[in-house]
């Protein structure tokens, strides 16, 4: 997420992942299908945003009952150099892991708070 690399994240992901993000902002699909999706998605979500992620501070990971189910909060920090402000984005992820690959996510992120920090 650093380099904003979709090639890199969507090596993560298994080929049939399911990445949801329930609290989706307009304009921004409810979620990706494989892992192709993965990448063709967050390529074009991230060429097309002018935000710079300067850091992403995990703040908590859970385990639970499930060996192959982790729960991660974080924080993300940004800027957006053409009004050079900073801003942090919460966020949540519910992570199923099998076999190293990441198999779906749940990506719950303060949409609003992205979209106030555009202003």
């Amino acid at each position: 997420m650093l380099d904003k690399s979709p090639d890199d994240l969507a090596d993560l992901y298994s080929i049939d992942v399911v990445h949801e993000f329930p609290f989706a902002s307009p304009g921004f699909p409810p979620s990706f299908e494989g892992r192709e999706a993965v990448r063709a998605g967050y390529r074009a979500a991230w060429g097309a945003s002018p935000v710079q992620v300067e850091e992403v501070r995990r703040v908590a990971a859970y385990e639970t009952a499930d060996p192959e189910v982790i729960v991660a909060e974080h924080v993300v920090v940004g800027t957006l150099p053409a009004k050079a402000t900073t801003f942090t984005v919460p966020g949540l992820l519910i992570l199923h892991v099998r076999n190293g690959l990441i198999t779906r996510v749940r990506d719950y992120m303060d949409g609003l708070g992205v979209a106030s920090a555009r202003k």
